[in-house]
């Protein structure tokens, strides 16, 4: 039996476990985290049809509707508004049926894909191709195991693809986000201005300084939360995000300021804006790469989780496909890479008129 190994139990990493797990392949995931909620990360993440489309292709039936149980109730709305809270465009999506998802809380959809397979505290640190063409993996904790396919599932630091493509790191941007977010309660929910209620929002500041506001609300538990996302340059970011975020919206319309004043202070933490370059094919192997690990994706139309859960039901299927194991992989790699890469040169573009840089 083929035996898969995956660096990183992120949304892509886990979403491809669920799937390769299901076809019958013997599957572990090795995370560095010690447990599955150990860092922020972020908080709302936007699922799309592509994405929809993904997570029927990779889950079995009860984690999908697990998941879906578990998302937020489906927006209708984006929209770019001035700080005084003056509508420059808006798109309307109505009638998304109840089957779909359109957002997810990123700590409880990442839960809700978790698998047994998945084994927390360790660290793929490197790897060794045996005289047999398997993959032995090395873990920064100490020990090692090995497969027959390696996937760096690693994210933006992803050491799996430092060793496969050595300086092909993503580039910093010079732009750091600020994630924060308002518990929606029975005290707050009549202060939020309609259309960020409906979907997500982006406020343009007069200085370039920008922050987007999206409800996550819960299908059937009570509650929510609005996730607010103020993108600025580092320098402006001062040792309390949230006061950052505070003083840099002071003079916008009163009800921004109203909500921000009832902003859970403890769950603001920033994060540094990186983008992947364009990396052309190398020599298909018995190690490979997914999500962010490869095409780091500015968060800019919401098209991140999206990208790895494609590349997961993509590289799935041809697994699953009864190929040999190395032309499986080339055949992913011939549609991930470029399909990746122009959806990060999308994302650049809208992060710049976003921006105005």
């Amino acid at each position: 039996m083929t035996r898969v190994l995956i660096s990183g139990a992120g949304i892509g990493g886990l979403a491809l476990a669920q799937a390769l797990h299901r076809g019958g392949l013997d599957v572990a995931v090795f995370e560095r985290d010690p447990a599955p909620h150990s860092r922020d990360q972020g908080y709302r993440l936007h699922l799309d049809a592509d994405g929809n489309e993904a997570l029927r292709a990779c889950l079995p039936p009860e984690v999908l509707d697990r998941v879906r149980d578990t998302s937020g109730l489906n927006g209708d709305l984006v929209a770019t508004l001035t700080q005084r809270l003056e509508q420059v465009f808006a798109q309307e999506f109505p009638g998304i049926p109840d089957a779909e998802i359109s957002n997810v809380d990123r700590d409880t959809f990442r839960r809700g894909l978790l698998t047994d397979r998945v084994v927390f505290g360790r660290t793929v640190a490197g790897y060794t191709i045996t005289g047999t063409g398997r993959v032995r993996v090395r873990f920064a904790e100490g020990g090692a195991d090995e497969g027959d396919l390696l996937v760096g599932a690693d994210g933006v630091g992803s050491a799996v693809r430092e060793q496969l493509i050595p300086g092909h790191g993503p580039r910093d941007l010079g732009l750091t986000c600020v994630y924060g977010r308002m518990p929606i309660n029975a005290e707050t929910e009549p202060l939020i201005p309609a259309p960020l209620g409906r979907g997500f929002c982006w406020v343009a500041g007069d200085d370039g300084t920008g922050v987007g506001f999206a409800p996550v609300r819960f299908r059937h538990r009570p509650g929510g939360y609005l996730m607010i996302a103020m993108v600025t340059t580092p320098g402006a970011v001062g040792p309390d995000p949230y006061r950052t975020v505070v003083e840099t919206t002071a003079s916008w319309d009163p009800r921004i300021k109203t909500l921000i004043g009832y902003g859970d202070s403890t769950s603001f933490f920033p994060i540094t804006i990186r983008a992947g370059d364009r990396v052309g094919p190398w020599r298909p192997g018995p190690v490979t790469l997914l999500g962010d690990a490869i095409h780091t994706m500015p968060p800019a139309g919401g098209v991140g989780a999206n990208a790895a859960l494609r590349d997961a039901a993509t590289l799935a299927a041809e697994l699953l496909s009864g190929k040999d194991l190395i032309d499986a992989v080339a055949a992913y790699e011939r549609v991930m890479l470029p399909r990746g890469f122009d959806t990060v040169e999308s994302s650049l573009r809208m992060i710049g008129r976003m921006t105005a840089r």
